[in-house]
């Protein structure tokens, strides 16, 4: 029985996936606390604030951010702290990259606001 359990993961099987499920737990808190430490040694005080700002407006253009500046800083790329205006560069650049979505506005002007029954409502 005990062999069949092993060997098809039934029975205590469960236990090992939530010890999985701790263990890569575990190395994305380390994986971001690594990426917290570079980009500060890496970024000014007006550039983490910077990102910060980015962070919490549009979540997906800072992901990427964040990537190519610890991919600059992990190459050697990077001499120094990067201030604002290096900032800016290395944002538009990612503008660059990132697909442009165009939003546009509709106008649904209702017609039914000048109806003739309205006025007998006085």
């Amino acid at each position: 029985m005990a062999q069949l359990q092993s060997q098809y993961g039934g029975g205590g099987g469960g236990g090992n996936s939530a010890e999985k499920q701790k263990a890569q737990e575990e190395q994305m808190r380390q994986q971001e606390e690594m990426k917290h430490s570079i980009l500060s040694q890496v970024l000014d005080q007006q550039a983490r604030a910077r990102l910060n700002t980015l962070k919490i407006s549009k979540p997906e253009k800072a992901a990427v951010f964040e990537n190519m500046v610890l991919r600059m800083a992990q190459t050697g790329q990077l001499r120094g702290k990067l201030d604002d205006a290096q900032f800016v560069s290395i944002l538009e650049s990612v503008n660059a990259q990132m697909p442009q979505s165009k939003s546009t506005v509709k106008y649904d002007r209702r017609r039914a606001a000048i109806d003739s029954d309205d006025d007998d409502d006085y």
